[in-house]
């Protein structure tokens, strides 16, 4: 079985074991998104993992595993990397409109060489700090899935934050302690234990909101 075959079949098993319904067209995009990703790791280091089956799991499944606790709209990927998990999701879910963040100018061109492969027309991306950015709309969903602690999540991105945002932390361990250290007036709404495929270690996604005054 040649490389290519086995990556598809990867993919499509663990999208049904998801269950999560894709059409040809978003599994091809999928496919695009990782040849793309392989292709480019080789050169700019965008992710340390380099195995392209690997990529499969610690990626792709651990991006779309947040689906179903998305709200629609838009979403705002502070720390995006190498597009993760923006970029899966914006192909699984094209209603939604996503605008990746990220400082590091590799990662950020490799992220708009994506966006003009696949035409990506629901995806944006910005090289910028968090603390630097400025939008003429206040963003209601945010999502961090490596970036920072919990409290320097909602400390960097409340300033482009709307009154009723959501805040979407993906973390591995139950983080009791960022808990702890959430700036006065945050809490967590809901906690998800994440279902990834092959992973061994837990995955948590914690939704902060922060409560209104009065």
């Amino acid at each position: 079985m040649d490389i290519d075959t086995q990556l598809e079949q990867t993919l499509r098993s663990g999208l049904n074991e998801m269950q999560i319904n894709a059409s040809e067209f978003q599994v091809n995009q999928l496919l695009s998104y990782l040849q793309l990703l392989i292709k480019w790791n080789q050169a700019y280091n965008l992710t340390a993992v380099r195995d392209p089956i690997e990529m499969i799991y610690r990626h792709l499944f651990d991006s779309l595993s947040i689906l179903p606790y998305l709200t629609e709209g838009e979403l705002t990927d502070i720390g995006s990397g190498a597009g993760l998990p923006g970029i899966p999701l914006a192909i699984m879910k094209p209603e939604l409109q996503v605008l990746s963040l990220d400082s590091n100018g590799k990662k950020t061109r490799f992220q708009f060489q994506v966006k003009t492969t696949l035409n990506l027309k629901n995806f944006d991306v910005q090289q910028v700090r968090a603390e630097a950015l400025q939008l003429s709309t206040r963003s209601k969903q945010l999502v961090s899935r490596a970036f920072a602690s919990l409290k320097d999540f909602v400390n960097l991105t409340e300033p482009f934050a709307a009154e009723d945002a959501r805040w979407l932390a993906m973390k591995g361990l139950y983080p009791e302690d960022e808990l702890a250290e959430l700036p006065e007036g945050y809490v967590c709404e809901q906690t998800h234990l994440l279902q990834v495929p092959k992973e061994e270690g837990q995955r948590h996604l914690l939704v902060l909101v922060k409560q209104m005054k009065g």
